[in-house]
């Protein structure tokens, strides 16, 4: 637990770090206008007191100088002895006005929203979510995508979340785990786009619509065609049709189902639960990486202590039915795994 805590640590300060700087571009383009208004006149007024300066016998150390000069007299507090000459004098009256009436505060609002990024919720967790890649986006944050997301955490997934309309609760909590919320209508490209679907690997769409779930996979597709999807539908034929026809995901939208949701988005080819004596059991493939707890163990070991059952093991391209407790499963290895949500998001995490 620890570990897990200081690698999420690891990955959460530099995510922020360019979360900011990201921010802060977005926020000069926007405020460019005024920056740049602040510059020239800071600048050109310096340069003409600078040489007037010098007309008049009260000259200044250097260009610099009487640039510097006039950037503490708008802020009024001048860094120079007041003047003798009127026409100096003058600046010392005008530049205040010129920096309240039509400098500061275009600066004041870019100073606010600079250091005060929660000020602008929406802007900031956008640019927390452009700072993933290969990542899952989860678009409905009701009772299922609210499941999918712990589970999700649970096993060390990036997640961006896309809702319309959250409740602050759910909100609240998916803050505190750093996941980032876009608060946006799913259908919207721009909205897509925000919560980095061309860079994702998975979209998830747990909405209670299936019609909206499917316009909003079809978009996610059309920004990034190698993005698998893993979506909620409630008619099983429709479900069945959508998978022949687009290769998506389409599983059954219980409550229960959340792990098995986590579990495909994560890229473990999984069905949709059944109740077996009140139990939901569902059957998964996946392939056993190297160097994981998995590799060269035995079947018996794993049927033991993830509390599930093995189908059958894939090696060689022969498959191997009803294996036995002491057949010895290593790297590369495909087995077929019957079982509980829970138990399968146990195995799938230890095999990452």
């Amino acid at each position: 637990m620890v570990a897990k805590r200081k690698r999420r640590l690891s990955e959460f300060i530099p995510r922020n770090w360019k979360a900011s700087a990201r921010d802060t571009t977005l926020l000069l383009k926007e405020f460019r206008g005024p920056i740049l208004f602040f510059s020239l006149t800071i600048l050109g007024l310096g340069i003409v007191y600078f040489f007037l300066a010098e007309q008049v016998k009260e000259p200044v150390g250097s260009l610099a100088e009487a640039v510097y000069l006039m950037l503490t007299l708008t802020f009024l507090q001048p860094s120079g002895n007041f003047p003798t000459n009127p026409y100096l004098q003058a600046f010392f009256f005008l530049m205040p006005m010129v920096g309240v009436g039509t400098i500061a505060r275009g600066l004041a609002d870019f100073g606010i929203l600079l250091f005060n990024r929660r000020a602008r919720s929406k802007e900031w967790e956008m640019a927390v979510a452009s700072t993933y890649t290969k990542h899952t986006v989860l678009v409905g944050l009701g009772h299922l995508g609210f499941r999918v997301v712990n589970k999700l955490y649970e096993m060390e997934e990036s997640v961006v979340v896309i809702e319309l309309d959250p409740s602050a609760n759910l909100f609240s909590l998916i803050q505190k785990m750093g996941i980032p919320v876009i608060q946006d209508d799913a259908t919207r490209t721009t909205a897509l786009e925000a919560a980095g679907v061309q860079h994702a690997k998975t979209i998830i769409l747990c909405m209670q619509n299936d019609s909206v779930n499917l316009q909003v996979a079809l978009k996610a597709r059309s920004l990034n065609k190698d993005i698998q999807v893993v979506i909620r539908i409630f008619d099983e034929d429709f479900a069945l049709a959508l998978h022949d026809q687009f290769g998506f995901t389409a599983l059954s939208a219980t409550e229960m189902a959340a792990p098995v949701f986590a579990a495909a988005a994560a890229g473990m080819d999984v069905t949709n639960p059944i109740s077996v004596e009140g139990q939901q059991l569902s059957l998964a493939r996946l392939t056993i990486n190297k160097g994981t707890p998995l590799a060269a163990k035995t079947v018996g070991f794993i049927e033991d202590n993830y509390h599930l059952n093995i189908v059958f093991v894939r090696s060689d391209h022969r498959s191997e039915m009803h294996p036995t407790d002491s057949r010895v499963v290593t790297s590369g290895d495909m087995i077929g795994v019957l079982g509980g949500p829970e138990q399968i998001s146990h195995l799938l995490h230890d095999n990452e």
